[in-house]
C-alpha cells in the first residue's frame, strides 16, 4: 500500500467529472489528495448518492455549492448537506450577512440532528475565473483583491468558519484575519500548466507561503498522463514550501 502523503490534508480533488470517471481518479490519488470536491455539475446529476460513494472511499467531502439565495432557503439546503455529514460548504459571501449566519445555523442543525460534527462554512468571495473587468461589470468597486477582501470582512462577521479566495489574496487576508479562518485556494496550477479559465491562478508553493489551509486542484490532476504522479509532485511541492 502506498503511504499516505504528509500533505494530504491541505489538497483537495476537484472532482468535475463522470460520477464514475471521478471515483476511479480519487482512488489512484487518495494517498495525497485527502479531499474530493463535490461540486455543482456533479451533485446535480447525482445529488446525495454522489456524496456517499466518495465517502465510501474515505475522502473527506468538500461540498462546493457556492450557495446564494434568500436566508430561508439557504438555510434548508445548509441543513440538508449538514446532514450528509460533509465537510466543507459553500456559500457565496455576496448573499450578505443575514444568509451567511442562516447557512451556518442550517449546517449546524442538519449536523446535529444526524450526529455529524458540522461542517466548516467557507464563504466564497471573488471567483478565481473573474479579472478586474469582470469585477467592475458586476458593480464591486477597486482590483478583485480589495473587493474580495470587503466580503471577507462581511463573511466573517457572520460567524463564517473560512473563505474561499485566490491565492493572491491569501496573504492579506492573513495579515488581516490572522491564523484562524480557514483559508481555501481554488486556481492552483503547478510552474508550466495551463491556467484554463482561472485568470488569478497561482502554484501550490505560492499558495501554501501565502497562507492557504486547502488547496483544490483539479485539471492539472485531471490531464495528467499519471494522475497519482501529478498528484504525488503537488504533494511533495506543499510539503517543502
Amino acid at each position: 500500500m502506498t503511504e499516505a502523503s504528509p500533505a494530504r490534508e491541505r489538497l483537495a480533488l476537484a472532482a468535475d467529472l463522470p460520477l464514475e470517471d471521478g471515483l476511479r481518479l480519487y482512488a489512484r490519488v487518495a494517498p495525497d489528495v485527502g479531499y474530493a470536491k463535490v461540486g455543482l455539475s456533479l451533485f446535480v446529476e447525482h445529488g446525495p448518492p454522489a456524496v456517499a460513494a466518495f465517502q465510501r472511499l474515505g475522502a473527506r467531502i468538500f461540498l462546493d455549492l457556492k450557495l446564494h439565495d434568500i436566508p430561508n432557503t439557504v438555510e434548508l439546503a445548509a441543513a440538508r448537506a449538514g446532514a450528509l455529514g460533509v465537510s466543507l460548504l459553500t456559500v457565496h459571501a455576496a448573499g450578505g450577512e443575514p444568509m451567511l449566519r442562516a447557512a451556518v445555523k442550517g449546517a449546524r442543525a442538519g449536523a446535529h440532528a444526524q450526529g455529524h460534527a458540522p461542517p466548516r462554512i467557507l464563504a466564497v468571495t471573488v471567483l478565481t475565473s473573474m479579472s478586474a473587468e469582470d469585477v467592475a461589470d458586476v458593480g464591486l468597486t477597486g482590483a478583485p483583491e480589495e473587493a474580495a477582501l470587503r466580503l471577507a470582512r462581511l463573511a466573517l462577521r457572520a460567524g463564517v468558519d473560512g473563505l474561499v479566495c485566490s491565492p493572491r489574496e491569501a496573504a492579506a487576508f492573513r495579515r488581516e484575519f490572522g491564523p484562524s479562518p480557514f483559508l481555501c485556494t481554488p486556481g492552483i496550477r503547478p510552474a508550466g500548466a495551463s491556467q484554463g479559465d482561472q485568470t488569478r491562478a497561482e502554484t501550490p508553493a505560492y499558495a501554501v507561503r501565502a497562507g492557504a489551509d486547502l488547496l483544490v486542484v483539479g485539471r492539472p490532476i485531471h490531464t495528467a498522463a499519471r494522475p497519482e504522479d501529478a498528484a504525488r509532485a503537488i504533494a511533495a511541492e506543499v510539503s517543502s514550501a
